[in-house]
């Protein structure tokens, strides 16, 4: 029954949902971005995007369901983000520490979202998605390191190995700093439409200034290869 009323929805009556969903995700990314997941019941959603909590049971049957596409959302950003950092690079270990310097940049500005994304208990499908984005980086950050292996710039190992360790030390040293980040107060935001007002910029936690360049010079060092800052 549900197939057959979708398929007799008009291109106006689709394009009116689709809109709709579109807002409850970009309200769902506020929030994640302000409280975390906590913060995101199906009900703060609802309210943040301006509809009925049961109008987003039509988009979403479960919080579940919805935060698996909130997470998919911003790791496809992070990603895009990542490999455009990396395009502008020219060699493979510049372009590794592209990945980890973009990467950890980015959750120090945005230190509520990147817990989220890395750390906050959430659902097991949260979880699981948590793997594929790390897997993802991890490709990423591999496929240079066996670049740099045959072209002589780095000695012989197994890159998906020490790709792997990589992406978990960086995770691990940021965990503490994006804990510790102050978390908002939580106070009644205004409705998020087709396109929402940019909220204000995250100040970075206190005392992770120099937590940038210490990752990327020791991703270079884990290497094998010679860092940068080496005399």
């Amino acid at each position: 029954m549900q197939k057959l009323n979708a398929d007799r929805r008009t291109p106006a009556v689709q394009a009116r949902l689709d809109a709709q969903r579109e807002a409850v995700l970009q309200a769902a990314v506020l929030l994640l971005a302000e409280r975390g997941y906590g913060g995101c019941t199906m009900a703060a959603v609802a309210d943040r995007a301006g509809i009925a909590t049961g109008s987003l049971y039509q988009h979403f049957a479960s919080k579940a369901e919805l935060s698996v596409q909130l997470f998919r959302r911003v790791v496809t950003r992070e990603m895009a983000a990542v490999d455009a950092a990396v395009a502008l690079r020219e060699g493979p270990r510049q372009r590794i520490a592209a990945v980890v310097e973009t990467f950890a940049a980015r959750a120090l500005r945005a230190p509520r979202l990147a817990y989220a994304l890395l750390v906050e208990p959430a659902d097991a499908v949260v979880d699981s998605e948590r793997l594929v984005f790390r897997r993802a980086f991890r490709d990423v950050i591999a496929t240079e390191i066996a670049a740099a292996v045959a072209s002589g710039e780095l000695p012989e190992q197994d890159p998906v190995l020490t790709a792997a360790a990589l992406v978990g030390a960086v995770g691990e040293a940021l965990a503490g700093p994006l804990a510790a980040a102050p978390v908002p107060a939580s106070v009644p935001a205004p409705v998020a439409t087709a396109a929402p007002t940019r909220t204000a910029e995250p100040t970075k936690p206190a005392g992770t200034t120099d937590v940038v360049p210490a990752l990327v010079s020791f991703t270079l060092r884990a290497l094998g290869g010679r860092d940068d800052s080496d005399a």
